[in-house]
């Protein structure tokens, strides 16, 4: 294997920090990560939650626990170099940061099994952020056999700092005494055991759990549940602790406006619509922070509920979503889609992805949507994920012919074709891929990006909105 030093500089102001990770998905992480955030706001005051990788749901639940917006923390896509900025950028202001890992502590890339710590890991931002890392362990169905797994975690990749061990869905005194033995034969300090409850449950679906703005009031209680079982077994002034315990950092907060550039910024304020609502929840904190730092007005449309454009309109972005759950309304709102549509005639710049992407098309499952693109979408059996390496295919509204972008997908609906005339992206993935459309001003596309690691598109952007 290939040991890499990736940790960050640690002289310098003090951010306590903890990261929780788990030996795979399915251990608890999002229960324990969100329930600390809820009941540490509570005990410190203010506090800053972070996901690794790409995901957008989990960082919905930390903004409910946190009240503040939760952020994502994703090498492949921003570049090592920005992650510890992006945090710091984050936890201004806060008095602990707890940092949610992705699927197992050393599960990375693909293709990254060789390096230690595997690129794109939980354990990998654990380094870059010189972070404690608290591992969460079912142990239904384990006892002292847990020592082997606790040593192995431990000594698998050497600097990372294991602090210590929460274990989840305990079944009696008796098994958490002999579980409390083992992690002490081997040297590691037990935070936390929580039993095994059904009480909590957080409804999901094909792509993930379902996000917190479509709860609502049920999300609030959910996290109020989390905190609930995280307060009554883990020791929260052990794992305050151990977040005080982690090294300062002397790195400079990632700044919108340094990103974006004196030279970018645009003149005037162009008016830019950013889809929201229960359909369209998959955004970047930062992306709206890098559309005002490049002049931009920014507004909120709900296509489930606002029949026309903002007055002013410049410019219309569609994140990601679930729009295949709310299609039936998506489709009886009329008179946003014909707008939408005359407005894109006319030339309204047009940055949509993933779920964009389907609510331009003609129709998704037979309901028509807003036709802008002559294409038609259905749900498939089949989910397509993965991160790519994409490189521009046309000059659009927010690329040069040629960039290079590292993307992500996350879908399982299929389209009648893949690409338009101009496409969006090539990339290889067994073969040349062709995806996206590209056309007029408008750049349509599976692919989700950061817009922290494309500032100059997102200036672009705006400049075009200006025009």
């Amino acid at each position: 294997m290939v040991s890499r030093s990736v940790s960050a500089t640690v002289t310098g102001a003090a951010r306590p920090r903890v990261v929780v990770a788990a030996p795979g998905s399915g251990h608890g992480k999002t229960t324990v990560a969100t329930g600390l955030l809820a009941a540490l706001r509570e005990r410190l005051g203010k506090v800053a939650g972070f996901k690794v990788g790409p995901d957008y749901i989990d960082p919905g639940y930390h903004a409910v626990a946190t009240g503040a917006p939760g952020r994502n923390l994703d090498p492949v896509l921003v570049g090592e170099s920005r992650v510890a900025p992006l945090f710091a950028h984050g936890a201004e202001g806060a008095d602990l940061s707890v940092v949610e890992g992705v699927m197992g502590l050393f599960d990375g890339r693909l293709g990254s099994v060789d390096e230690v710590p595997p690129y794109g890991s939980t354990a990998h931002v654990a380094s870059l952020l010189d972070a404690p890392v608290v591992l969460v362990v079912d142990a239904k169905g384990q006892s002292q056999s847990v020592a082997a797994l606790l040593h192995g975690f431990r000594a698998f990749q050497p600097g990372l700092r294991l602090g210590g061990v929460i274990f989840n869905r305990v079944g009696s005194a008796r098994h958490e005494g002999i579980l409390r033995e083992a992690a002490r034969s081997v040297g590691i300090n037990v935070l936390g055991v929580l039993a095994r409850a059904d009480e909590l449950h957080v409804p999901s679906r094909h792509l993930g759990l379902v996000t917190a703005a479509e709860h609502g009031e049920r999300a609030d209680d959910a996290v109020a549940g989390m905190a609930r079982i995280v307060t009554s077994g883990v020791d929260l002034d052990a794992v305050a602790a151990l977040a005080a315990s982690a090294s300062g950092m002397s790195v400079e907060p990632w700044r919108p406006e340094t990103a974006i550039g004196d030279s970018e910024l645009t003149a005037g304020s162009p008016r830019v619509a950013v889809a929201g609502g229960s359909a369209f929840t998959f955004g970047y904190t930062e992306h709206v922070e890098l559309l005002r730092a490049a002049g931009a007005e920014v507004t909120v449309v709900d296509p489930l509920r606002d029949e026309r454009l903002p007055a002013g309109t410049s410019g219309l972005i569609l994140p990601g979503g679930f729009p295949e759950q709310y299609v039936a309304d998506l489709s009886a709102n009329e008179g946003l889609r014909h707008d939408i549509a005359s407005r894109v005639a006319d030339g309204l710049p047009v940055h949509a992805e993933c779920a964009g992407l389907l609510y331009l098309a003609r129709s998704l499952d037979g309901y028509p949507l807003c036709g802008v693109l002559d294409v038609d979408a259905r749900m498939s059996p089949r989910l397509t994920l993965g991160y790519r390496e994409a490189v521009a295919a046309s000059d659009s509204v927010l690329f040069h012919e040629g960039s290079r972008v590292s993307g992500h997908e996350f879908h399982r609906t299929v389209l009648t074709r893949t690409a338009g005339e101009n496409p969006a992206w090539f990339w290889r993935d067994d073969g040349v891929v062709t995806e996206g459309f590209v056309r007029d001003r408008l750049h349509a596309s599976y692919l989700h990006t950061h817009p922290v690691a494309i500032p100059g598109a997102i200036a672009r952007f705006v400049r075009e909105c200006s025009r």
